[in-house]
């Protein structure tokens, strides 16, 4: 059966062509996947920080001697001016800046230089070293600070033994700063090497055929082509890895009992940690943990904002 046509000679639209058109304005798919997502980070995210923030607004007294219970009472900011005024937290603060100094630099180079050795034309075996470089990351950081630990200890360590039986003395929890940086190294070094060779691998071959044939060494290639092209992810992996260095709490806290330099609140989240578990001040401990996500919020902005720039492109890129 043939659609009449109308006068300007055209067919009328069937009524299945203009469903689609109704469908697409319905939100309902949309929201039925987005919805998991919301609940959980209300459930997860959203409610544990009101209730932090609901804490360091009180403090807990304890009236008649102990003997009348526990009364809650509003503290205002009070206890933000406690922890702020207290040394041991500002020294947390000194602390992980020394961390990140060290370790943010070095963690970036260094999986950046290994992901550009695996992208090569000379690498060999890349599946191998891929793995290699990855199964530290897999091993759960507690474990991997015991076994640092036990790398660490003078008279149970093969490698402090080894340096005294060359004449060497050595004291690696000496210094506790460069020991933790070295396990976290250790750790997170494969992750953000595999973040950075993915990004590599996805750049198109004709623009490094390109380069090869305009004359470009291996070096020139990685300085000129394929770094300016992975920017983003080297911002990804630059922004993750300021957040995850604020959060350093694992390393030093196992290291507490071996390392002489690391106290119970060496950094701001074992700060927290003691005046919750230990002085069962909550509301300082809550205090602390909002302060402490307010600074991670803040260097996360100025990380994002230095490197949320249009990523520079390629020399010959443009025609």
């Amino acid at each position: 059966m043939v659609a009449p046509t109308l006068p300007g000679g055209s067919a009328p639209a069937s009524r299945s062509a203009s469903r689609p058109a109704r469908r697409r304005g319905r939100p309902g798919a949309p929201v039925t996947l987005l919805l998991p997502f919301f609940l959980l980070f209300t459930a997860c995210t959203l409610i544990p920080i009101g209730n932090a923030v609901y804490l360091s607004l009180y403090r807990e007294r304890r009236s008649g001697l102990g003997f009348g219970g526990v009364q809650r009472v509003f503290a205002g900011l009070g206890n933000y001016t406690q922890a702020l005024g207290d040394a041991s937290f500002r020294g947390g603060f000194v602390n992980l800046a020394l961390y990140c100094v060290l370790y943010i630099p070095l963690m970036l180079a260094l999986s950046l230089l290994l992901a550009l050795l695996l992208d090569s034309t000379l690498a060999r075996a890349r599946r191998f070293f891929q793995l290699a470089l990855f199964l530290p990351h897999a091993v759960p950081g507690i474990i991997a600070a015991l076994v640092w630990m036990y790398l660490y200890t003078p008279g149970v360590s093969p490698v402090i033994g080894a340096l005294h039986s060359g004449g060497i003395e050595a004291d690696l929890l000496g210094h506790p700063v460069p020991a933790v940086v070295n396990i976290a190294l250790w750790e997170w070094t494969g992750y953000n090497l595999i973040i950075f060779f993915a990004a590599l691998q996805a750049i198109p071959r004709e623009v490094l055929e390109a380069s090869v044939v305009d004359g470009a060494g291996p070096l020139r290639t990685a300085l000129s082509i394929k770094l300016p092209l992975i920017r983003p992810s080297l911002a990804m992996v630059g922004l993750f890895t300021v957040i995850g260095s604020l959060q350093l709490f694992t390393e030093p806290m196992i290291l507490h009992g071996a390392a002489p330099g690391v106290v119970t609140t060496w950094t701001p989240n074992m700060y927290a940690y003691t005046a919750a578990f230990e002085r069962n001040d909550y509301g300082l401990a809550a205090a602390a943990s909002v302060l402490l996500a307010l600074a991670a919020a803040v260097l996360s902005f100025v990380v994002t904002r230095l490197s949320g720039g249009r990523g520079a492109e390629p020399k010959g890129a443009k025609a």
